[in-house]
């Protein structure tokens, strides 16, 4: 007797299969609809939170959060500033975190909060998971966190990358995502023995002195560049996002200049998709680096292992020639940052005497046998869980549901989201508009905006939401339908305050 079974448990299974795509993002969004209700939201008046309620949120910080302000007020007399992290800064003064756990937080004065900064984007599984932490107390306890020598792990880590990110051959482990990128720009020059560089206007490549250029706005060149000489930024160049046929005229152009060493770029879009990109274009991108000779750098600091195991270039199915990691490679662990690419570009970072002619590159701590254990569990972990698509299901929901709000209470306000990379713009201060003539006003605008996103920061954090700036949202596996529906009462408890400006 043949066992049969039923037709529509067959079809469950095979619809079950088709929609496993591997990648946390389940649509790629129409980015024209988001940039015109971007640039509607910076034509319109700051939309501020009512001053009544705003100050009841500056008295959770008096009232509710004494110890943080203790630690905060000691470290400033020994911290410049009072942190040593850009992203721990948060109005009106930062907050002291003792515990994660998952998709939460807990700062010293016993508050709890729904996480979606996660490090910054590394904790894909959620925070301080359990079997990644175990396995890195075991290995604390045989041999230390750090040998400066050959530990398995260094390989173990390396094979994994390369078995899953589909351009990568071998992979260098340096210390963090701005290493990685001076790296990559000293190899792509020795390997094609030119020296322009093209980025992305408006993205985020590390700190070095060639790649504070065009950060954050597009067109602001060298606004943030403080303390750089000029000619640091000879051979570096920006083109706007989603140009890409100025991206082939500066090309173009720099073939009367000795030519193009590199062009990089975030596959989904500046500032980790702030600014989206049409899904075509890493793959045009790709194409105009192979007509006029240059390399194609894709900087996966966020992407590889939240997009997909695959990264970004997995699900655009598009091979650069060299990737930028970060974050994620160390499993949300100190020390985490690399290159990946082909073997015959990546000898040229070989250690030793090996390799013929290569790049300086170096780190005491990068390759540590603690970072490189923890990224090798979490990857795995990431993969036999399949964190990505959850990660990318409670983005989608948090998502929707922010948009739901935003229309339930009239605010311009603009949400979307790449899997779980979510963006919350309430402030636009990123999009306004950069006008040479009048760049006194501009300059004030993006003060005056800077100043609105630490006022919904703050306002987030009192509702015991933690963010990214008040704009961005990583989502974690670790976000069950549950978190992300308390997350939206919480959300909804401020944009109810809201005073609408038209």
């Amino acid at each position: 007797m043949i066992f049969r079974q039923p037709f529509f448990i067959i079809l469950l299974e095979r619809l079950n299969t088709m929609s496993a795509s591997g990648f946390a993002i389940s649509e790629y969004h129409d980015i024209k609809p988001i940039y015109q209700k971007l640039e509607k939201l910076v034509s319109l008046p700051l939309q501020h939170i009512a001053p009544q309620k705003m100050q009841e949120y500056m008295d959770f910080y008096n009232q509710k959060c004494p110890n943080s302000k203790a630690v905060y007020e000691k470290a400033q007399q020994y911290i410049p500033g009072g942190v040593q992290h850009n992203l721990a800064f948060n109005h009106p003064f930062p907050l002291a975190f003792n515990k994660a756990d998952g998709a939460y937080l807990y700062d010293i004065d016993g508050n709890s909060y729904i996480d979606f900064l996660q490090a910054g984007g590394p904790t894909v599984l959620g925070s301080n998971y359990a079997s990644v932490r175990e396995k890195a107390i075991a290995l604390i306890n045989e041999c230390g966190p750090s040998t400066g020598l050959l530990h398995e792990y260094e390989y173990k880590l390396a094979e994994l990358i390369c078995k899953h990110i589909p351009s990568v051959e071998k992979f260098r482990m340096l210390g963090s995502g701005t290493e990685a990128v001076m790296g990559a720009l000293r190899l792509a020059r020795i390997k094609t023995g030119k020296k322009k560089i093209i980025k992305i206007g408006g993205a985020y490549h590390g700190w070095s002195d060639q790649m504070v250029y065009d950060l954050r706005i597009p067109g602001t060149r060298f606004f943030d560049a403080k303390g750089i000489p000029f000619m640091m930024h000879w051979h570096t160049q920006a083109v706007p996002p989603n140009d890409i046929e100025g991206l082939e005229s500066t090309l173009k152009w720099n073939q009367l200049r000795g030519g193009t060493a590199a062009v990089i770029l975030e596959p989904l879009g500046p500032e980790s998709g702030t600014y989206p990109v049409y899904k075509e274009f890493a793959q045009q991108a790709r194409a105009l680096c192979n007509k006029y000779g240059a390399l194609l750098i894709f900087d996966e600091v966020v992407t590889a292992f939240r997009v997909g195991m695959s990264g970004a270039q997995g699900y655009f199915g598009v091979k650069p020639d060299l990737t930028i990691f970060g974050k994620v490679v160390a499993g949300g662990y100190p020390s985490a940052g690399g290159i990946g690419g082909r073997a015959d570009l990546m000898d040229g970072l070989a250690a030793g005497l090996q390799g013929g002619k290569k790049v300086k590159v170096g780190g005491t701590m990068a390759a540590n046998p603690l970072s490189c254990c923890a990224g090798y569990y979490t990857l795995l972990e990431i993969e036999k869980t399949n964190a990505c698509e959850k990660a990318g299901e409670a983005g989608d929901r948090i998502t929707r549901g922010l948009n739901g709000l935003i229309d339930k209470y009239g605010l311009p306000f603009v949400a979307y989201n790449q899997g779980s990379i979510c963006h919350l713009e309430a402030a636009g201060t990123l999009f306004v508009k950069i006008k040479l003539l009048k760049i006194k006003s501009v300059l004030a605008e993006i003060n005056e905006r800077k100043k609105l996103m630490e006022e919904y920061g703050a306002a987030y954090m009192a509702e015991g939401i933690v963010t990214l700036a008040g704009s961005r949202l990583y989502c974690s596996m670790a976000d069950t339908d549950e978190v992300v529906d308390e997350a939206l009462n919480r959300f909804e408890r401020v944009f109810k305050h809201v005073e609408k400006r038209n």
